[in-house]
Order: C-alpha cells, then sequence, then structure tokens
C-alpha cells in the first residue's frame, strides 16, 4: 500500500515525458509531411492533367469555406481561356486504410487519368492498385479507368468494366465507386 504513490508519481513521470516527446517530435516532422504531400498533390494534378502542363491548374475554393478547395480547373493556357478539364481528391474507404485518389476529368465527365496518391491497404493484395506491371509504364489498375464515364463505374464483379484486382475486391470497389460518387457531385457543382 505505501508504494501506490510512488508507483503513480514514477507513471506520472513517464506519461509526462513520453507526451511531451511525441509532441516534439510531431512538431519537428509536421511540416517535413505537409511539403510532401502538396509536392505529391502538385505532380498528380500534372499527372491526370496532362494537357496543363504548359497552361495552369487553378483551385476552385468553397464560397462558405475558403479553406475548403472543391475541385481544381485545368487550363490548357495561362490566360486561363481552354479549359481542359477538372482534377478533384476522391478519398475511399478500402480493407485497411483510406485510399487517397486524384481524379482527372475532361469537360463532359470522362476520366482521363486517375493516380493513388495514398494507400496502406494489404501488403500484395490491396497494394496492387499502385502496380506497375512488367513491361509497361503505368499502373495497370488506375489505367482502365482512362476513357470511362466518371459517374458511371462499376467494378467487373458488379457488372462493370474495371477488372478488380485479386485477392482485393474491397480495394477495387472502394476506388471504382468512390469515384464514381464523388464524380456525380463534382459535376453537379460544376454544372451549376
Amino acid at each position: 500500500m505505501k508504494d501506490i504513490p510512488k508507483f503513480a508519481l514514477t507513471l506520472l513521470i513517464v506519461t509526462i515525458i513520453a507526451s511531451g516527446s511525441l509532441a516534439w517530435v510531431n512538431k519537428i516532422t509536421k511540416p517535413k509531411i505537409f511539403a510532401i504531400q502538396s509536392r505529391d498533390l502538385n505532380n498528380g494534378l500534372l499527372n491526370v492533367l496532362p494537357a496543363a502542363k504548359n497552361g495552369v491548374i487553378v483551385p476552385v475554393k468553397s464560397p462558405s469555406d475558403p479553406d475548403n478547395i472543391l475541385y481544381y480547373e485545368g487550363f490548357a493556357d495561362k490566360d486561363k481561356t481552354k479549359l481542359i478539364g477538372y482534377a478533384y481528391l476522391v478519398p475511399a474507404s478500402g480493407y485497411s486504410s483510406i485510399i487517397r485518389t486524384l481524379v482527372g476529368i475532361d469537360t463532359v465527365g470522362n476520366i482521363i487519368s486517375i493516380q493513388i496518391l495514398s494507400q496502406q491497404e494489404t501488403p500484395g493484395l490491396g497494394t496492387k492498385c499502385q502496380e506497375i506491371r512488367s513491361g509497361e509504364s503505368k499502373p495497370w489498375f488506375q489505367h482502365q479507368f482512362a476513357g470511362k464515364m466518371a459517374t458511371n463505374l462499376a467494378v467487373d464483379k458488379d457488372g462493370g468494366d474495371i477488372v478488380s484486382l485479386t485477392g482485393a475486391t474491397i480495394t477495387s470497389r472502394a476506388i471504382t465507386n468512390a469515384i464514381a460518387d464523388s464524380s456525380k457531385s463534382i459535376l453537379g457543382l460544376i454544372n451549376k
């Protein structure tokens, strides 16, 4: 009984040191993580809207919340006269993580390209959503979305054209359905 206050004090000191250390590490790494995410987003925007490489990509923000980017508009020229399409982030709840996908569509809603920015799915199964097969230059799963109507997508197991990843139907379905659902919302905003 006499040792309980001693153990409580020791536990309190260890907890304070541990939480202080975590806060310090978070403070140091947060700007670097943000910089890497920004770089990946900028590179991704140019990948999903390749015709904007010599033009400009402009964020469209929510009127009610200026910090919230709804989507991006891509222009083929710096004067913003030749609109080539739109890009937007799509979060999807996969098998074991949130999958962040960047989608680029043309002005009528056909997918130009998609790029998975982050995922932590099951190694060897769900992670194949970013796999580049031998002899190919693009991830095969992502490449099959190109040219398809963004609002009309489904995996093959649901009667659609998107070939599911073997052993990772949940991941395949999550990405595909999230793109279709988000595309309906984004096209609704754009066509207002």
